[in-house]
C-alpha cells in the first residue's frame, strides 16, 4: 500500500487528457491530487471519474486554475462559492478535501495524519519590505501580469490577501487540535517555503506562489513530508529533516509523453528508508 501524488494535470490539454486515460490501475494505493486539475467543474468531475477507478482513495486540494471563472464557463461561480462548489463535487465522490476531517494513514510505519490544505497566496513570496501592490509592480517590471489577476476572484473577500489570511486562520485552528504524537503529510498546491520557488525563466512570478506565513509549518506541525505543485518544476528537497516533494505534471511541454503519467507518480509514503542529515538542494525529476 502506497500514498502517491501528482498535481497540475491540466486536462484542458488533449495530450494530458489522453495520457490520463492510459494511467494504469494502482490497486490499494491512495492518490494525492495537489491542484490544477483544470479550469472547469466538468474537467474536475471527468478527472475524478477516471482516477476513482484506478486508486483506492483520492485526496484533493485546489490550485489556482480550478478557481478560475473564465468567459464561457457555464458555471459562472466566483471566489469562495466556486471553491465550495468544487468541494461539493469531491465530497459527493468520497474524495477527501481540505474541508474534511484529516484522516490517519492506514499503512505501515509511524502514525501519520494526511492534512490537505487550501491557503492561497498573499504576495509575500517577494523581496522583503514589498507590499502586495509593490510585489505586483516588481513583477510587472519584467512583464509579468498573471492570468490570476484577470480571472481568479476572491468574492466576498476584498482581496486575495484577505482570503489567504482567512484560510490561514481557519487552518491554524484545525492544526492546533491535532494529536501531538503523530507525524503529518502536509499537502498544499503552493510550496510552503519561499526558498523552494525556482522559476528560472520567470523568477518574478513568485508573489503568486504562496505565503511566508507557512515557512516553518513543516517543523511546527511535525511534518514527515510536504507535498506541493504549481511550479511545473518536479523536485525533492530536504529541510530540517523533512522531505519536500514538488509533484507537478504541467503543460504538455513540461513532461515526456513517451514515459506516461505513471512515471511521474511520486511515492509519498512509505517513502525512502533514510533521509539526509543536512538540507539538500533539489533532486530533479525529469
Amino acid at each position: 500500500m502506497r500514498l502517491v501524488a501528482f498535481s497540475d494535470l491540466h486536462v484542458g490539454y488533449s495530450v494530458n487528457r489522453e495520457a490520463l486515460k492510459r494511467l494504469p490501475q494502482s490497486p490499494g494505493d491512495w492518490l494525492i491530487i495537489a491542484g490544477d486539475v483544470g479550469e472547469t467543474v466538468k474537467q474536475l468531475e471527468w478527472t475524478l471519474a477516471i482516477l476513482k477507478d484506478r486508486f483506492e482513495r483520492l485526496i484533493w486540494v485546489p490550485g489556482n486554475h480550478e478557481l478560475y471563472c473564465l468567459p464561457g464557463d457555464p458555471e459562472q461561480i466566483r471566489g469562495v462559492a466556486r471553491y465550495e462548489r468544487l468541494v461539493e463535487v469531491c465530497q459527493q465522490r468520497n474524495v477527501v478535501t481540505p474541508e474534511d476531517p484529516y484522516i490517519l494513514w492506514p499503512g505501515d510505519g509511524e502514525p501519520t495524519r494526511i492534512v490537505p490544505l487550501f491557503l492561497g497566496y498573499d504576495y509575500t513570496f517577494a523581496p522583503m519590505g514589498l507590499t502586495p501592490e509593490g510585489a505586483r509592480q516588481w513583477a510587472e517590471e519584467e512583464g509579468i501580469f498573471p492570468t490570476d489577476e484577470h480571472v481568479l476572484f476572491c468574492d466576498p473577500h476584498s482581496s486575495m490577501v484577505g482570503w489567504c489570511r482567512d484560510r490561514i486562520r481557519y487552518t491554524l485552528d484545525r492544526l492546533e487540535e491535532l494529536p501531538e504524537n503523530e507525524r503529518r503529510v502536509l499537502i498544499n498546491h503552493y510550496p510552503l517555503r519561499y526558498d523552494l520557488i525556482r522559476l528560472f525563466r520567470i523568477p518574478r512570478y513568485s508573489p503568486w506562489c504562496g505565503t511566508k506565513v507557512t515557512e516553518q509549518w513543516h517543523r511546527r506541525y511535525r511534518a514527515s513530508v510536504v507535498v506541493s505543485g504549481h511550479l511545473h518544476m518536479r523536485a525533492t528537497d530536504f529541510r530540517d529533516g523533512v522531505r519536500f516533494e514538488e509533484v507537478s505534471i504541467g503543460y504538455p511541454q513540461h513532461w515526456d509523453q513517451e514515459k506516461g503519467l505513471s512515471h511521474y507518480l511520486r511515492e509519498i509514503l512509505p517513502g525512502p528508508t533514510s533521509i539526509p542529515t543536512e538540507d539538500t538542494g533539489p533532486m530533479w525529476h525529469r
